[in-house]
């Protein structure tokens, strides 16, 4: 009898339990200082989120389908777990900080289907946004794809957006898109199609209100596509988008596949104003942390770089000799001999030049096409990285020849397969100590927290498009600020900036100061830069002293003032010295009240243009008062940088 009311009273508990959570409507996840609220109702499978009491993203949409179930509804809620504080302290050498910290409330929504296959959902909430990834916790070794991602973000009406279209696969130069390398569509209506099929990309930016947010992904793992957002959005509401058939290796997987478990990749919105955004590190935070390696070989620093000025009539040995030796005088680490080198110089002198560039304290990095049919591009050395082996027997031969690092570039797009070969490609790199840099790629991701020997990654219309076209020069102060407040928030770019001097056939419009500018504004854990040693001949002294001084990575990022497509200022910190650099994306003049506060009766030189000579740039001494206030004034697509004492 005693049994039979024990058992009859846990059956009671358990009932009351599931009748409990059966009856959850809503469930909110505060941010550690309440700023941010997510509400989960998990009967609807939705989520709303709200930034200081007023919501910013309406019934937005969780969930996805696999092929053998569907987990976009119908799902019955199992259990909730209580919010706990997640944290994490990590280091890098390639991004806005180099030792960051991260904080976040996380919850997690066990479900189940009709079928009984489990899928958890688990929302972390920081203080600089949210995010969110799905988790199939069972064990089973058979291969599950997924087909479909329900998840959706629904932006309030009157929210505006600033994003880039994704062109669509086997489109452009020899069939090489998608790259990520397209001008923003700025300050547009939410809702407005992409002009491409294939919708758009990472990172994208919102505003409703007062209130910035920035989407964007992280930590793919080998089972997951890259994503985009996709070309429409009907009633504000953007739904995740997988790849086209032809962004991958033909005949290998597109979409997301993997054994059980798995965890799909995190939603990622960073929230709040534009300081915060700016300074937030949610896509290395919540990336795959760094795989065990070596690290002691990777060195980040700058290069010379002949190709984006000079093309491919430079690529000689005489001519990459004198970059050796430029790079050398500059006190730069690297000197980058791209397309073709396997032919115009050949690998024995390209030994013989490694070894001299060693003498100088300088390390080559070398140019490769990543084959394979999913291009036609004919530029070579090409067929060298498709397989394992291949790779090991070209790696291994560079390693002994003295090469530093390697440029990859024509990628097909965001399928699983070539995700799973970009790692394939700096697993291999490292093995063998080098540094690598994707070009012709997709957005990082925060791939290069989890390979460090990843240095910077393309994926932007860059220097070398500007230097293609007037048109693309005339757009490039307002594109400079939108990459550098949008596309180079999280992931470090290669966007090979600088010239101060000419651009060959092509008229500059900004000044030096906004091109010395983007030396600090722009993050890259290798910056290439497109001046050639005969534009620097033009060059002050001052200003070479600058560039051979420049740190080669930064300690702290803080962002000063700015707006998207408009302006940008910010101040970055290497040991005790401040370096506060700032762009004019816009042909009139701007005044500018600076609030340097923390750097308050510090002594600095400014460096700035002044005069109509093609190299215009002045320097003098300045002394910020008490409260750290400091006025300028920019002419039309100027910049400017202040170097304060230690």
């Amino acid at each position: 009898m005693k049994i039979t009311k024990i058992l009859i009273g846990l059956i009671s508990l358990v009932m009351c339990a599931k009748a409990t959570v059966a009856q959850t409507d809503q469930q909110r996840i505060f941010s550690p200082d309440k700023k941010l609220e997510l509400v989960c109702s998990p009967k609807k499978l939705t989520y709303t989120v709200s930034y200081n009491g007023k919501q910013v993203l309406s019934d937005s949409k969780l969930g996805l389908i696999r092929e053998d179930d569907d987990f976009s509804k119908e799902l019955t809620l199992i259990k909730i777990s209580k919010p706990a504080m997640v944290t994490q302290d990590y280091t890098m050498v390639n991004a806005k900080k180099s030792s960051i910290s991260y904080k976040a409330i996380q919850t997690t929504f066990e479900f189940k289907t009709d079928k009984g296959n489990w899928m958890n959902v688990i929302f972390n909430v920081s203080n600089d946004g949210v995010a969110f990834r799905y988790e199939f916790p069972e064990k089973n070794k058979d291969l599950k794809r997924i087909t479909k991602e329900s998840t959706s973000f629904r932006f309030l009406a009157g929210t505006r957006a600033w994003m880039q279209p994704k062109a669509d696969a086997q489109t452009g130069f020899e069939h090489t898109n998608p790259s990520y390398e397209a001008h923003y569509n700025m300050d547009i209506p939410v809702g407005t199609p992409s002009s491409s099929s294939n919708g758009w990309v990472y990172p994208a930016l919102f505003k409703s209100g007062q209130v910035w947010m920035l989407l964007t992904e992280a930590d793919l793992g080998r089972g997951y596509c890259g994503t985009s957002l996709a070309q429409n959005s009907v009633n504000n509401e953007y739904l995740v988008n997988f790849p086209q058939p032809a962004e991958g290796i033909p005949g290998a997987a597109i979409l997301p596949e993997s054994a059980l478990p798995w965890k799909t990749p995190w939603r990622i919105m960073a929230i709040g104003d534009l300081k915060t955004i700016s300074e937030s590190t949610l896509g290395t935070d919540l990336a795959q942390p760094a795989l065990a390696m070596d690290k002691a070989f990777i060195q980040p620093g700058k290069a010379a770089w002949s190709w984006v000025l000079e093309k491919d009539a430079a690529t000689i040995y005489p001519v990459q000799k004198k970059y050796v030796d430029y790079a050398a005088s500059m006190n730069w680490q690297y000197s980058l001999i791209d397309a073709n080198w396997d032919e115009t110089i050949g690998y024995d002198s390209i030994a013989v030049l490694a070894k001299y560039a060693k003498e100088k304290h300088v390390g080559l990095l070398l140019w490769y096409n990543s084959a394979g049919n999913w291009n036609t591009v004919k530029f070579t050395p090409r067929d060298k990285l498709l397989t394992h082996q291949s790779r090991v027997q070209e790696f291994a031969r560079l390693k002994e020849m003295g090469i530093k690092g390697v440029k990859i570039d024509f990628f097909a797009g965001d399928g699983l397969s070539m995700i799973n070969y970009y790692r394939d490609i700096l697993e291999d790199a490292a093995s063998y100590q080098l540094l690598v840099n994707f070009h012709g790629a997709t957005l990082p991701r925060g791939l290069q927290r989890t390979y460090p020997n990843l240095m910077t990654t393309e994926a932007v219309f860059g220097y070398e498009m500007i230097s293609f076209g007037q048109d693309a020069a005339n757009k490039a102060p307002s594109h400079s600020v939108m990459s550098a407040m949008v596309r180079n928030v999280f992931d470090p770019m290669d966007f090979t900036p600088m010239v101060l001097y000419k651009i060959p056939g092509v008229k500059r419009v900004t000044t030096s100061a906004f091109e010395l500018a983007t030396s600090v504004v722009f993050l890259s854990g290798i910056q290439h830069f497109a001046e050639t040693p005969s534009g620097m001949s033009h060059v002050p002294d001052f200003v070479k002293t600058f560039l051979m001084e420049l740190p080669n990575n930064w300690d702290d990022t803080r962002f000063i003032d700015g707006y998207p497509g408009q302006f940008y200022i910010v101040a970055r910190r290497s040991g005790k010295k401040w370096y506060v650099s700032g762009i004019n994306g816009e042909n009139k003049q701007r005044d500018l009240s600076l609030n340097l506060a923390f750097l308050a009766n510090k002594k600095a030189k400014l460096i700035f243009s002044e005069g109509s000579d093609e190299v215009n740039l002045k320097s003098k001494e300045i002394t910020l008062g008490h409260d750290g206030k400091l006025g300028l004034s920019l002419k039309g697509n100027d910049g400017f940088v202040l170097v304060f004492e230690d």
